[in-house]
């Protein structure tokens, strides 16, 4: 009885830390955020401050502009690099000028950074973004609507990002994260012909998938944070998932427009505004009788690995796309256990994470996910994936794989192939910070860039704007 007390106090102890970690962590992002506004809002008021001064006290001359007649490739020949975000992220237009992937956007002419909800399920976030590039309304699809709980129409876009997307306009995509998923689910919708009206989709949509960190397999910390190991879709009844479900429910309920469109968690097609569903509404969600959490229809599901293991059942690996991966841990071996190689490398936001996934062991009353599990094979970790989740797709088959050290060694690419590499990083190394990951964070995105554009083609190599002969 003792020993149970101390484990329950320990357990409560952490939660406790876990919580005030991770709140610190959100404020600290969006106070930097809203510091970043305020002062490109004080730069812009003090130049047009300056501006008028000027005008006023100079006469300005007449000048004739001379036109250029030099002939260039132009941005808008290139396919365009999307890069998309993943769990608890953002895209270009949330949080302010605060970029999620550093500014790495800035390396290329031609990037798009979508928003798509931050903790909303794989497929609604795919269903995101296609419409995203294409444009129109945001159809979650008739029936998976209906079975879930939620409206089946979302957000409209007015205008498409990328209208001109298929088959011969087709598309890289950069996923972080769980985005990795979300683009691997969104190219076996385009394979499947699932969008109402676009009867002509195919996988060759997609030119190449490159995986930051990618949650391809799942993920042991989703029971640590508060997943049942016996199901991976029911949450414990204390821990930091109910703390943030509360929290999640609260803020879209009290639907405050300005702080919403700053930051959404993107479960506006459930409705559960106070507008909506009332105090009585607001009720039901916290008791867990609706709302995306009581359906299942959130991204934790997704990245446990029975919920990944479901997925990928799904989801196959495509003869005409190149796939790349860059897969991060933050663990070593030590005298044939495995402990965090790091302590003041890792981010403290993870280090319990990383310490606590390095000792994973799967319940011994509950069966295995998987034929061939191996508690072994899921230690090493990066704070929030397992590294054997994030080089390519294995469970349940294993899809084609090739391990390199250095980028050289995968030239010339095959499509069909997952090409990978394992850094020694934390989960967030590559994103939000990019001081953190020092040189190394612009080897990385330089080399996606280059490969995207230099080493990725169907056709013929495209001609990079500045590179092109004149």
């Amino acid at each position: 009885m003792v020993i149970r007390w101390w484990i329950f106090v320990l357990h409560l102890t952490e939660l406790f830390i876990s919580c005030l970690v991770h709140m610190l962590y959100g404020f600290y992002i969006f106070s930097s955020a809203v510091a970043g506004d305020l002062t490109l809002l004080l730069n812009d008021w003090s130049s047009s401050n300056i501006f008028k001064h000027a005008h006023n006290s100079k006469t300005i001359p007449t000048t004739t502009l001379q036109t250029s007649t030099t002939t260039t490739t132009t941005v808008t020949d290139l396919p365009p690099i999307v890069l998309v975000h993943g769990i608890f992220g953002f895209g270009k237009g949330r949080l302010g000028g605060l970029s999620y992937f550093a500014g790495a956007e800035n390396k290329d002419e031609r990037v798009l950074v979508p928003d798509l909800g931050s903790l909303t399920s794989i497929h609604d976030r795919a269903r995101e973004l296609f419409y995203y590039l294409k444009g129109g309304q945001v159809d979650y699809g008739e029936e998976h609507s209906k079975a879930y709980g939620h409206s089946q129409f979302g957000r409209i876009y007015e205008h498409g990002h990328y209208v001109e997307w298929d088959e011969d306009h087709p598309i890289h995509f950069v996923g972080h994260s769980a985005g990795a998923q979300v683009v691997r689910v969104l190219q076996q919708m385009l394979a499947d012909k699932t969008f109402k009206g676009y009867e002509h989709t195919s996988e060759d949509w997609v030119l190449s998938i490159t995986s930051l960190s990618g949650a391809f397999n799942g993920t042991t910390r989703t029971y640590f944070d508060g997943m049942q190991p016996e199901d991976g879709r029911t949450m414990k009844p204390i821990s930091l998932l109910q703390v943030c479900r509360l929290g999640v429910i609260i803020y879209d309920w009290l639907d405050i427009p300005w702080l919403k469109s700053y930051y959404n968690f993107g479960f506006d097609h459930f409705k559960m505004s106070w507008r909506k569903i009332g105090i009585r509404g607001l009720i039901d969600c916290l008791l867990g009788n609706s709302g995306p959490f009581a359906s299942g229809d959130w991204i934790l599901p997704d990245l446990t690995i029975q919920g990944s293991l479901e997925i990928n059942r799904q989801l196959h690996t495509f003869p005409n796309t190149y796939y790349f991966s860059y897969a991060t841990k933050r663990t070593k071996k030590f005298f044939g256990f495995t402990v965090p190689s790091s302590i003041l490398g890792i981010h403290p936001l993870l280090f319990i994470r990383v310490l606590q996934m390095s000792q994973w062991r799967h319940p011994p009353d509950v069966p295995p996910p998987y034929k061939g599990y191996r508690d072994e094979d899921w230690q090493d970790n990066d704070g929030a994936l397992n590294t054997i989740s994030m080089t390519h797709p294995r469970i349940p088959i294993e899809h084609p794989s090739k391990f390199v050290l250095e980028d050289k060694e995968a030239h010339p690419l095959q499509p069909g192939i997952w090409y990978y590499k394992i850094f020694e990083g934390d989960h967030i190394s590559f994103i939000i910070n990019r001081e953190r990951a020092g040189v190394q964070f612009d080897l990385v995105y330089d080399s996606i860039f280059e490969r995207c554009r230099k080493h990725v083609f169907r056709k013929t190599p495209q001609t990079v704007p500045n590179e092109a002969h004149h």
